[in-house]
């Protein structure tokens, strides 16, 4: 691609989401200039991005004509009105995920985005983990053959939880399956499209816990079953996909590095960036036939190279709204399910 002009960036919220997962891209990658950081916290803020101007009020920002994509890392309960702002203001946004908190938000910001001919889309960055860029290769290639089984985990494990984080609160958005719940629907809508039915069990299990910490989903595709799951209380957590199909199986363990590298402040223009430990490696068996197979090193900064070809080109962005309009509808199909299971038990 040859570089135009710079995006000109005004980046809203500066917490562990925006600081770790946006700001270290929005601030290397030759196409964008990030200009504003809209926070509360100034002092935080010029720690790592001296040069940047930080101002406490978007509405402030949103006047600036010169700005061109707002993004928007704050908590999911203020995604919906901060990126109808951004909007109407003339601004392409993108928003972390969750996308909002209900559809009909989702919808509405699709149809405003529409209107103004501006790009709303959504930062669904574990599409570029390396894990799941193999997997989506097997699956083009039809190694597996047809897939009948396909299990995927996000587990973590903290047994102490913390109701003053607003991920863990009362509020509607929190919990772990509006988190990382997201990234693996988004996923799975991605291999398989919409499901037929949804099966959902949504909990908090931890002593103590308000938000949910525990979700297993079962999406059903006539005789095949995909499986979700995440928890917060497990510490040893197995392969974190198990993949089987008419050909063979693929199991693979450990989880894309490009987080860790991040929360340690790697660059992510490094050469080695985003290449799996050796002994993550997963195991393809095939007619018996057992084989290590490499990840294909992941890269988050794919999704924002592609999306300033979008705002250059007036093309299409990584992420289609309507994808990610398609997660919450899930994610609202799934609490519904969960609730109807728990009422017919009692």
């Amino acid at each position: 691609m040859t570089l135009k002009a710079q995006v000109n960036v005004a980046f809203v919220g500066f917490g562990f989401s925006g600081s770790t997962f946006h700001a270290p891209f929005l601030n290397v990658l030759e196409e964008y200039n990030l200009r504003y950081v809209v926070s509360s916290n100034s002092e935080k803020v010029h720690k790592s991005l001296p040069n940047v101007r930080v101002e406490s009020d978007l509405t402030k920002v949103l006047k600036d004509s010169t700005i061109d994509l707002v993004v928007i890392a704050t908590p999911n309960t203020t995604h919906y009105e901060l990126a109808k702002a951004s909007l109407k203001a003339g601004k392409h946004v993108v928003v972390d995920k969750p996308f909002t908190l209900h559809s009909r938000e989702a919808q509405d910001l699709i149809e405003i985005a529409n209107r103004q001919r501006r790009i709303v889309t959504v930062y669904h960055n574990r599409r570029w983990d390396g894990d799941f860029l193999t997997l989506k290769k097997l699956f083009s290639e039809k190694t597996l053959g047809e897939v009948y089984l396909y299990e995927a985990h996000f587990h973590r494990y903290r047994p102490l939880p913390n109701p003053k984080r607003w991920k863990e609160d009362s509020a509607l958005g929190s919990g772990i399956l509006y988190d990382l719940g997201a990234h693996l629907i988004d996923q799975a809508l991605q291999l398989f499209g919409l499901p037929d039915t949804v099966d959902a069990d949504i909990l908090a299990q931890r002593p103590g816990a308000i938000a949910d910490d525990y979700f297993h989903l079962t999406l059903k595709y006539g005789t095949k079953r995909v499986l979700l799951k995440a928890s917060n209380l497990v510490c040893s957590p197995g392969p974190r996909y198990q993949i089987h199909g008419t050909q063979g199986s693929f199991l693979k363990n450990g989880v894309d590095p490009q987080e860790q590298d991040l929360i340690a402040g790697r660059n992510p223009l490094d050469k080695s960036w985003g290449q799996s430990r050796e002994e993550d490696e997963g195991i393809l068996n095939i007619n018996q036939q057992h084989m290590r197979l490499p990840s294909i090193p992941g890269n988050y900064a794919t999704f924002y190279k592609s999306l300033a070809e979008a705002i250059y080109n007036n093309s299409l962005p990584p992420v289609l709204a309507e994808e990610a309009y398609q997660v919450i509808q899930l994610i609202e199909k799934s609490w519904e399910e969960s609730q109807r299971r728990k009422k017919k038990i009692l």
